[in-house]
């Protein structure tokens, strides 16, 4: 139970604080039990971050794990402040990150040119966030090139797992079997008619992928592709007073050639975030029309701002290679297919949101997990990334309306995952102007009533 209760019809009770609207549990929301549940056993997603810590900034264990605790103080930001988003990392746009890191020795090197990185990132988000262009952005941008970025970061997931030598060559087994499971439980048409009828079947699919995921891994354990974890008892310890050594007060800041050398792949992590925040309106939109008796307020500026401040603090206490983006897809669509079925199922969307994330935090500390799904760590990235890349081309194709729109977004997703975010702008942008904007030749979008073809003016 909360203190405060939300009339239906109205908007989730709040705080108001400048741009921010503040929510705490117990006291604005609610506590959800399958959201808590969720999260213990979705937090080792954020553990898979250890190993590329580790190999690219040169981090020991313990502070790759500190730092994994201050990007869980940021995964809390959200829901706090009024962004009705389950957040995550700029999950489509960390090879491009690495091939960056890839220039820079591991250590104060590397630290130095992702601090450079991640900082340009928070000045990209807090610009637009305080200009309010942000907002004005989502408006702008024609349905096509909206609908390419979101399938081109789908392609970009996607194409990094089933690549040569990505992991489902690796651990085909256990990958392919817990995608499969995942996609059935989330997305399959029969399977949404079985939760109709039959009450342990709905109860299956309030735990999203979840089911999928714990199946993946006894299964990767079972068939030797992963090894059995070594169950420990206590409370991790995360090298907080060591992480010093390894910030850029310590290293030192980066020279003003550094700041330039991370301008591309800042602007591309953005655009690739974009994506993610087209998404996520997406599915707040659905969801909002589907719930009547409470008024989500999707503040995109307020998307930015929130998210510029995870950058931020990132950037100066944990420069992290998956950056801070606006929305965990798989996690957030989840969410909202639960949240569909009536407030008995989820009081509010901030509630779902907040559940899920102040739980996680607070399973970073705990020991026998950490160990236990410590040797079990890519396959939690993996299936997030797979689930990523379908949600993105499921929901892109749903952003276009007839097939000019979807030719100029299928071609400008598949150049972006190929080429880069640059490159697909670039091409998105051209196709939209010369295959949309029909009224730069003159033509009308009439049609002849008697020849069927178009006329010319």
């Amino acid at each position: 139970m909360q203190l405060y209760k939300r009339k239906d019809g109205e908007q989730q009770p709040c705080w108001s604080f400048g741009p921010f609207r503040v929510r705490l549990p117990f006291i604005h929301y609610r506590w959800e039990t399958a959201e808590m549940l969720q999260a213990l056993i979705m937090f080792v997603v954020s553990l898979a971050m250890i190993p590329l810590l580790e190999k690219y900034l040169g981090l020991p264990y313990d502070v790759a794990l500190a730092y994994v605790v201050v990007c869980g103080i940021g995964f809390m930001l959200p829901a706090l402040l009024g962004v009705p988003f389950v957040p995550g990392w700029i999950t489509p746009g960390i090879p491009v990150v690495l091939l960056f890191l890839g220039n820079f020795e591991p250590g104060p090197e590397a630290i130095q040119a992702l601090f450079a990185l991640q900082f340009l990132v928070f000045v990209i988000f807090l610009v637009l966030g305080v200009t309010r262009l942000g907002s004005t952005l989502v408006k702008i941008i024609p349905n096509s090139m909206k609908g390419g970025i979101i399938i081109g970061a789908g392609i970009a997931a996607l194409m990094g797992e089933i690549s040569t030598g990505g992991r489902l060559a690796n651990t085909p087994i256990s990958l392919v079997l817990g995608s499969l499971i995942c996609l059935y439980l989330m997305f399959s048409v029969s399977f949404k008619g079985l939760t109709e009828r039959v009450p342990l079947a709905r109860k299956i699919v309030n735990y999203g992928m979840v089911p999928g995921m714990l199946i993946a891994i006894f299964i990767g354990i079972a068939v030797g592709e992963y090894k059995m974890p070594d169950v420990k008892f206590g409370i991790t310890a995360p090298a907080f007073a060591e992480m010093w050594n390894y910030l850029p007060f310590n290293v030192g800041f980066p020279g003003l050639d550094v700041f330039l050398l991370a301008v591309p792949t800042a602007v591309i992590a953005y655009i690739i975030a974009f994506g993610d925040i087209i998404v996520g309106q997406s599915l707040m939109q659905r969801a909002d029309e589907l719930r009547p008796d409470e008024v989500i307020e999707n503040n995109i500026d307020r998307v930015h701002l929130v998210t510029a401040l995870r950058n931020a603090l990132h950037a100066f206490f944990a420069p992290y290679p998956g950056l801070a983006g606006p929305l965990w897809t798989a996690v957030a669509a989840t969410m909202a297919e639960r949240y569909k079925y009536g407030r008995k199922a989820m009081d509010s969307i901030y509630s779902g949101g907040g559940t899920f994330w102040i739980t996680g935090f607070i399973a970073l500390f705990a020991l026998p997990l950490v160990s236990f799904f410590q040797p079990v760590l890519p396959i939690a990235l993996s299936l997030t990334l797979i689930l990523t890349g379908y949600i993105c081309l499921m929901v892109g194709f749903e952003q276009l309306n007839n097939n000019t729109e979807r030719g100029v977004a299928g071609t400008m997703g598949v150049v972006l995952a190929v080429y880069g975010a640059g490159w697909g702008l670039a091409a998105g942008a051209a196709l939209y102007i010369l295959v949309e904007r029909t009224h730069l030749l003159k033509f009308t979008s009439t049609k002849d009533k008697t020849s069927g073809a178009p006329e010319v003016d």
